[in-house]
This record gives C-alpha cells, structure tokens and sequence, in this order.
C-alpha cells in the first residue's frame, strides 16, 4: 500500500542579517528532509543579506529569494507583512505543514524529519517547534516557558490549522507567535514545544528595541496588547526579577505593562481571543478550578483523516 510523503514549505521573514543567515540556510539545505519550497523575504535589508541569499538559492531551486522595497518605518508588525508577502507568493500546492523560520537560527540536521513525525503521531497536534535557546558572546541562555508556547521563530504547522485563522494577526507591539498558539487551541488543536529538540537563536530576543531596560519594557507592553491578566502578569514579572538582570528585567517589563492599563490603550485583539488567554492563565495558576468549556469543531485533520507518515 503507498504512503504518503509528507511536504512541507517554509516562509523566513530578514531584515539585515548577514552575520547569520548564511547559517540558517546551511542549516535547512542539510535538513534530512528539505523543504519542497521555501521563501525568504529580504525586507529592505541594506547589508549584505540579499546577495547571501541569492546565492544559495542559485544553488538550491527550493529557495525562493523576494524583496520588498517602500517600506514603511519598521515596528514588529514588519515581521507579519514580510511573512504575509513571502506565505502569498507560495507557488507549491500540495504540501502538508508550513513552517516560519527566522533568518538566525541553527538547527540539527533532523530537525524537521523529528517535528514531522511527532505530528504523525498526534493528528491533534496543529502547531509545534523546538526549544530555543539564546546563543551569543560564548553563552547560552534558555528561557522559561510553557510547553504550550511555541516560539515565533521555529513555529511549525499543520496546513489546515495554519489556514483556520485566516492569516497572521499584526499588533504594532508583537506577540503575534502568541496570538498563533492561543488561536490554535481555540481551534481544538494542541499545540507543543519539544525539548528534545533544541534550537540555537544566535543573537538576544528583541535586541533591536535598544537598551535591556527599553527591551524589557516593550516585553510589558507587548503583554498587555495580548490581554493577559493582571493578576497573571504580576506572578510572571515577580518571578522574572529572579533572573538576568536580577530586578530590573521583571520592574520593567512590569513597568511597560502597567503603563499601557493606566493610560488604558486600546487592545486590537478580539474579545472572545482575549478571554480565552486569560481563561488559559488563570487555569494554569489554579489548576483546580472550575475550567470554562470552551466549544470548538474538530480539527480539519481529525476530519478528513489524513495522516503523513515518515518511511524508516
């Protein structure tokens, strides 16, 4: 009886990334299984990223090399358009999961061969990556995260979950990889992060927000634009002052929080998204309480039954 192989397409969204792309795209054509297609969207970069890139993709016809040009000033929605430009100019078809990838990450050889088959084995699972960790000046720095949250820079998923929300959601202060898990689960889909399989980010989270206070902050706001929970929020930012920096990191990114509830900026997010993050929190705080139903249709994989297996 035949099988059917699975295929996936990746969508890399850079800005000025010399010192690293070259990397992750070695690491991707090194992949056991490489992706059928996959396109990388320079955003005006102003280096040397785009002849990078357009030179492996002479060498390699699965990349994909797109500019976009009239941009307008950067802010963290950049990143959704560039991707949203990159997902549109797909020309594959007939694929099984799409994957977001940064453009400085460093991954193992069998990276997506392992993430594919862990969505094999689960026809629930929608959404999955590894578990990045911060790599620069000889140091290694993990973060603390729920298994639930995938980050943005390796997020992994099954087409049908990924096509259920209609596109990425752009806030002008990020979060949007959280919007994807919290929209996933909406949907009825697990979503996960597999420890096992590390990743290397070569350079700090949000480090073109400035200084660590100013990065910090923006951490805070970004929380508020996604709704969590005050109560939620104040235990995350007490238990990051534990960490480096000891203090100031948790009082800035708290600072940032509470300044957007004083002035009370508007959230774009949808309501119902929202309660439903805060609904999650607050489970997770009190894992005995009484837990909101929360109604959904079966995933579009458990209903049409497909499910890709990987030979050997």
């Amino acid at each position: 009886m035949e099988t059917h192989q699975p295929s996936y397409v990746l969508v890399t969204p850079v800005r000025n990334e010399e010192s690293t792309i070259g990397i992750t795209l070695a690491s991707v054509i090194a992949q056991t299984i490489r992706p059928v297609e996959w396109v990388v969207v320079s955003d005006q970069s102003s280096d040397q990223t785009d002849e990078i890139i357009q030179k492996y993709a002479l060498e390699h016809p699965f990349i994909k090399f797109m500019r976009l040009e009239n941009r307008p000033k950067r802010n963290f929605a950049s990143v959704v358009f560039a991707t949203e430009h990159g997902i549109k100019s797909l020309k594959s078809k007939d694929y099984d999961y799409i994957g977001l990838l940064d453009a400085d990450i460093k991954m193992g050889e069998n990276y997506y061969e392992q993430i594919i088959i862990q969505f094999s084995n689960n026809p629930r699972l929608g959404l999955a990556g590894g578990a990045v960790i911060d790599c620069y000046k000889g140091r290694r720095h993990g973060h603390v995260q729920s298994v639930q949250d995938v980050a943005g820079s390796v997020q992994f998923f099954r087409r049908e979950c990924f096509a259920a929300f209609g596109g990425l959601v752009a806030l002008p202060e990020g979060g949007w990889d959280a919007i994807t898990c919290a929209q996933a689960r909406m949907l009825g889909y697990e979503t996960r992060v597999f420890s096992d399989l590390v990743v290397d980010h070569l350079k700090p989270r949000n480090i073109a927000e400035g200084n660590i206070s100013r990065r910090f902050r923006q951490f805070g706001e970004r929380d508020y634009a996604l709704g969590y929970h005050p109560i939620f929020e104040v235990i995350k930012c007490g238990y990051r002052s534990l960490r480096r920096p000891v203090l100031i990191g948790g009082f800035m990114w708290l600072a940032g929080y509470i300044g957007c509830y004083l002035r009370r900026k508007k959230r774009l997010l949808p309501p119902d998204l929202v309660r439903f993050i805060r609904e999650e929190q607050l489970n997770r705080l009190l894992p005995f309480r009484k837990k909101a139903t929360v109604s959904t249709p079966p995933p579009a994989a458990l209903k049409n039954g497909r499910q890709p297996v990987v030979n050997g």
